[in-house]
């Protein structure tokens, strides 16, 4: 006859997986495996293409030796690439496809430095060729590839959306489920909420979550119930926001998610962060989030300096060959002066003058008054989206950011950046409240977070926030980003008028 310690014993089981939990696992491995498949199908695209112009650009025809050479310095290419990709976790599926496409481009770092590792030791034409040459279309092949994956594969959009349950307060839930809701890049797909509280057991829809998830976001039941509430509907996340009262509620949680969801994520509602400012340090019972304070003097900023300038000095020369054609534009369709120049405010608070093409009529300025009625912005931004001051030539400038050209003028002379901040006007600095002024900084932009994040389609609030969230966050990897990003807004042509 067993004993109550026994049957106390014989009890204990260790979790096991649900069916659904198998399933989301099984997913993600095939999908890895796909991922895995066309990474190396593109791969071996690019090294054949790269193969056969090596083998056109030769002197003379070549040999079989020539051939199984290049062969073999393609597929070492390719097993290396593929160990690289492997190795920065660049198929995850829990990532950003801006984390995705750095990781890509660390692969291709570790790939090129491997090969010329390899040709220091023994040199080859046919591998230095395939170095110079290869890694730069492989990168481009692989990048096209998980491009594909994450735009239109529907089994990737899938698993890019876990189906997420919140946890917390009413007021931390309303933060978490606006952030969310507005960095849609996250892909978390919020079904329901657990609050904290006396009134946690009301089973309601919460109004200030309404926008957060097609049509409102459904109070499931109490926080101490949220193990099982995930299980009812087959949550892939549980994500707490905010801390509780209860020091053991989120070891106890996980303890009741085992086989049941795939992660736990703790959320701090630390709102406007980079990753490279927080470091996390960890002790036993304890875990520590490190946070470092934003400079806006030193070495950093002595390399944007010097950024700025190559930019520039480049920009200057066909800028200036373009300019009379502009020119010649501009005065043909209104009478006028080609050049429009207005009074900006730059870094603490210096005024300039800031230089573009003329886009309005010449009595733009005086008519400006009379079109206040007509703002569709808020707060301290003027915004009409046809503006009838706006010439024919002008709108063509405007449209694909051509009128922001002799900025790079103002770049060279210091008063601007390439990257920064929107530069506002004096009205605009005379209504800025405390926290608005740190936009002054940095020198302001000619593109910016505000250029690629949606351009005059932007409110008020939502400028502010890409601006201080670039004042605080900003680094030189970053603004090379935006550079590249705003190219394709340019051309795309959305949100300027």
């Amino acid at each position: 006859m067993l004993t109550a310690s026994a049957l106390t014993l014989e009890s204990v089981a260790t979790p096991r997986p649900t069916a659904t939990l198998l399933r989301r696992l099984r997913d993600r491995q095939r999908h890895r495996a796909l991922v895995t498949a066309t990474d190396a199908a593109a791969l071996t695209a690019g090294a054949a293409v790269v193969s056969a112009a090596t083998v056109g650009i030769a002197a003379a025809g070549p040999t079989a030796v020539d051939v199984a050479l290049l062969c073999s310095i393609a597929a070492g290419g390719i097993a290396v690439w593929l160990i690289a990709l492997a190795a920065t976790r660049s198929r995850s599926t829990e990532i950003l496809a801006a984390s995705e496409y750095r990781r890509l481009i660390a692969a291709a770092v570790f790939v090129f430095a491997a090969g010329a590792s390899v040709n220091t030791v023994a040199p080859s034409t046919e591998l230095r060729v395939q170095v110079l040459l290869g890694v730069p279309v492989a990168l481009a092949a692989v990048l096209l590839n998980r491009t594909f994956w994450r735009r239109w594969a529907p089994r990737r959009r899938r698993l890019s959306s876990p189906r997420t349950l919140l946890v917390g307060s009413r007021a931390d839930l309303d933060i978490l489920a606006r952030t969310l809701q507005r960095d849609g890049r996250l892909g978390y797909h919020v079904v329901g909420t657990a609050l904290v509280g006396a009134h946690a057991i009301e089973s309601t829809v919460v109004p200030d979550l309404s926008a957060a998830s097609p049509g409102g976001v459904p109070i499931l039941g109490p926080a101490v119930a949220a193990a099982q509430l995930a299980r009812e509907i087959d949550a892939e996340i549980v994500m707490v926001a905010g801390a509780t009262d209860d020091a053991d509620f989120i070891r106890r949680l996980s303890w009741q998610l085992e086989g049941t969801a795939t992660s736990l994520t703790v959320a701090t509602l630390l709102t406007d962060v980079a990753a490279g400012r927080m470091s996390l340090r960890t002790a036993p019972g304890l875990a520590l989030m490190n946070l470092r304070i934003p400079t806006y003097t030193g070495a950093p900023h002595r390399v944007k300096r010097v950024m700025d300038v190559l930019a520039a000095a480049c920009a200057i020369v066909p800028i200036a060959l373009v300019t009379p054609l502009i020119a010649a534009a501009i005065r043909l369709d209104s009478p006028g002066p080609v050049f429009f120049r207005q009074r900006r405010v730059g870094r603490d608070g210096h005024e300039f003058d800031i230089v573009k093409f003329r886009t309005m009529r010449p009595d733009a300025e005086s008519e400006l008054a009379g079109l206040s009625a007509a703002n569709e912005a808020a707060g301290a931004l003027f915004k009409v989206r046809r503006d009838p001051r706006v010439t024919r030539v002008g709108a063509i400038l405007r449209k694909y950011s051509i009128d922001e050209l002799p900025q790079f003028w103002n770049v060279l002379r210091g008063d601007m950046s390439v990257v920064g901040p929107r530069p506002p006007l004096p009205s605009e600095v005379r209504q800025y409240d405390d926290p608005v002024f740190r936009r002054l900084y940095l020198r302001p932009g000619i593109t910016g977070p505000w250029q690629i994040g949606g351009r005059s389609d932007l409110s008020w609030q939502e400028s502010v926030r890409l601006d201080l969230h670039y004042v605080e966050n900003w680094s030189v990897p970053s603004d090379i980003g935006i550079m590249l990003r705003t190219a394709g807004v340019v051309l795309r042509a959305k949100g300027a008028y």
